[in-house]
């Protein structure tokens, strides 16, 4: 077999291109996968795309599979499903989920992949990495039946919060964003919606994820006394000012960070490999199909990649195909 495929680097910032690149025999304990879909998630690797990320986070952002090193050139992203083509037994044939870059077919370790399950369909699973993080999020945050809580920022990771918050018994949830065009989004998730200003308050919890400066100042007002702000967003190389001095004290608030390179303490009996299993469970709900707002070819991806990175694409997650022409090119 001639062992070859295609990826897809960031040469440097804002170019992008697509290389070919020779894959190595799987070993007995690895797996050959040839790629079905892989996703864009629009904060995180659009930020990598611009050279947003932060000479200090350098370590901190890799991917598991990265190549090369930020700003670039870099092969870079983590939200792949294919089929196992080569491997153990109990893997070939079937359709897995890896933390992997865009590209067509690719070698790694059996235990980087994980199986999606029967009711998932492939082209949904490339939101498994993004529910990980919110599964992560809400294990931190410990919401309560009958809590009031609002998610601010409409993003792939707000929106995946949302939606398994809508799932809790008895619990107030309000997707909050500046742009009216989400509260679609929302309605198919099952959650309220509001404008920033309309926004309801006294919340129990507020989850951040909008990676600005005025929607962490907005979470913090619309906390009750002794309410949590749990932070999501990733800022790269931004500063934010908060306003410490007003009633951040007097009302005894609480700021969290949460961060899903960590398993969250509240779980600790539960591995990395156990909450990515969960995540690709919640999956089933067809509800989560909404996070997906555009798909095209992985050819077209140094095209497509600026036009996320400059918002031309409005999009949450943006879902990448692959024909599986590789596969009768090299087979």
């Amino acid at each position: 077999m001639n062992r070859t495929a295609r990826a897809f680097w960031l040469d440097s910032p804002g170019r992008g291109s697509i290389r070919e690149v020779t894959l190595p025999a799987p070993a007995a304990d690895e797996v050959l996968v040839r790629s079905l879909y892989s996703g864009v998630s629009r904060g995180t690797e659009t930020l990598v795309f611009r050279g947003g990320v932060p000479e200090s986070q350098h370590t901190a952002m890799r991917a598991p599979f990265q190549e090369g090193d930020f700003p670039g050139p870099v092969k870079y992203g983590y939200l792949n499903v294919g089929v196992v083509e080569e491997g153990p037994e109990a893997l070939t044939g079937r359709t897995v989920f890896c933390l992997y870059p865009h590209q067509t077919r690719y070698v790694v370790p059996a235990s980087a992949v994980t199986p999606v399950p029967d009711g998932v369909p492939a082209g949904r699973a490339v939101l498994a990495g993004t529910v990980e993080t919110a599964v992560n999020a809400l294990w931190d945050a410990a919401p309560l039946v009958g809590d009031r809580i609002a998610v601010i920022g409409g993003g792939m990771v707000g929106c995946s919060v949302a939606a398994l918050l809508a799932r809790f018994p008895g619990v107030r949830v309000q997707l909050v964003d500046a742009d009216p065009a989400r509260a679609k989004t929302a309605d198919a998730l099952g959650v309220g919606f509001a404008l920033p200003a309309d926004a309801l308050g006294e919340c129990d919890l507020v989850v951040h994820a909008s990676a600005t400066e005025q929607g962490l100042n907005r979470a913090l007002e619309l906390l009750r006394p002794e309410g949590t702000v749990v932070e999501l967003s990733w800022y790269g190389d931004r500063k934010v000012s908060l306003p410490l001095g007003e009633a951040f004290h007097s009302r005894r608030l609480t700021i969290r960070g949460s961060q899903v390179g960590t398993v969250s303490p509240a779980r600790a009996d539960r591995s990395y490999g156990d909450r990515l299993a969960l995540a690709l469970d919640l999956l089933a709900d067809p509800a989560l199909d909404a996070l997906i707002t555009g798909e095209s070819p992985f050819e077209e991806l140094p095209d497509v990649m600026p036009r996320l990175a400059s918002g031309e694409i409005p999009a949450l997650c943006h879902r990448v195909r692959y024909t599986g022409q590789d596969r009768k090119k090299h087979a």
